[in-house]
Formats: C-alpha cells, structure tokens, sequence
C-alpha cells in the first residue's frame, strides 16, 4: 500500500496535475519506491473514489489538479505513525554469499568485489545527486535530503562489507570449507576438477 501513501505524501505538500505528480514522483521518490506512470495514474483514481484525494480545479484540455482531502491527511498520518514499516525481507545478492563456498575461492572475490564496485557506483550517483538538487525549505526537500543520507551511508557500508568479505574468502577457514563442499559434489559440475587449488 506505499504507492497510495508515497501519492498522498505529496499531494500534502501541495495540489498537483496526474503529470506534475508524475514529475515530483521521479524527482524525489522513484530511487526508493519506483513506479510507473499508469501505476501512479491508476492509484490517483482509487485514491479519488476513496474520498482521500479530490479534484480541486480543471484546466485547459482535460488537466485535473488534485488535492488531498481530509480523510487523505488522517490516512497519511495513521500509516505515519501507526503502521510498522515492513523492510526488505529479501536480499538476493545476500543470499548467494551463504552458498560462495560451492564456486572457487577466485570466483567467490570477484563476485564480492564486484558487488563493491556496485555500492560504490550507486554512492556516487547519489553524491551526484545531492550535489546537483537545489535543496530548499519544502518538505519533500528536506526530508528528502534526510532519506539521501540513508543511500549515502548504506552504499558506503555496503562497499565498506564486501571489500572485507572478499578478503574473508580467501581466508584458511573459507578455503577448507569450500573444498569440502566442492569435493562432496567431485566430478558432477564445470569446477569440479582441480577446483580446490584454484585461486591459491
């Protein structure tokens, strides 16, 4: 349900058109809640059927501009401040490091080092990012900036974590336990052969 509290967060701000919406939607929310432009149109409906959103004035061609209505401000602020965000429960690119034991010691650091080159391209496109907004007084500005230092911070963990990891799979410990792994599955995969001394 964020999708219908992201459009409602922002028609708190201020009135806007389905596309102006649409472009403050990308400007500021996209990176941490993606949708489409018929995703966002096709909640504005249900938001308006639902009596939490309104339509305050038409314009030329058929624009409509929407507002907020009070019942929208009371949703708002209950899933603000009463609904317990749910996180990610699922991490893919995590997942796969229980199981690096089953590929090379040199296969299982590349794969590390390459998910820290991933967290350091994405901190410096939000580095790019901050630098290049015109942060002013607005809500979505500030706030904004706040959940920016989030993606700042948790790229450079990230990066931070797999550049270790990498070091930790060549480690003695790492080492044995992929080779005893490996070797329960001898002869059945492309690594098979000779895979226990590769990467050493």
């Amino acid at each position: 349900m964020s999708l219908r509290h992201a459009v409602l967060g922002l028609l708190a701000e201020s009135p806007a058109s389905g596309y102006d919406l649409m472009k403050l939607f990308n400007a500021s929310l996209a990176s941490v809640w993606p949708a489409t432009q018929s995703q966002v149109y096709g909640e504005l409906g249900k938001l308006t059927t639902a009596g939490l959103v309104e339509v305050a004035a038409h314009g030329p061609r058929g624009r409509k501009e929407y507002a907020i209505t009070e019942d929208g401000l009371t949703e708002l602020r209950h899933w603000l401040t009463d609904i317990e965000p749910s996180g990610p429960q699922r991490h893919d690119g995590l997942l796969r490091v229980f199981f690096l034991g089953i590929v090379t010691p040199l296969e299982a650091q590349t794969y590390l080092l390459h998910q820290a080159e991933r967290a350091a391209r994405a901190r410096a496109e939000l580095e790019h990012l901050d630098e290049t907004t015109e942060w002013d007084d607005e809500m979505i500005s500030v706030y904004g900036r706040i959940a920016l230092e989030y993606g700042l911070r948790i790229s450079a963990m990230q990066e931070e974590w797999a550049r270790w990891a990498a070091d930790e799979v060549t480690s003695a410990k790492a080492r044995k336990a992929s080779e005893l792994a490996r070797g329960q599955h001898k002869g059945q995969g492309p690594h098979a052969e000779g895979s226990a001394g590769e990467g050493e």
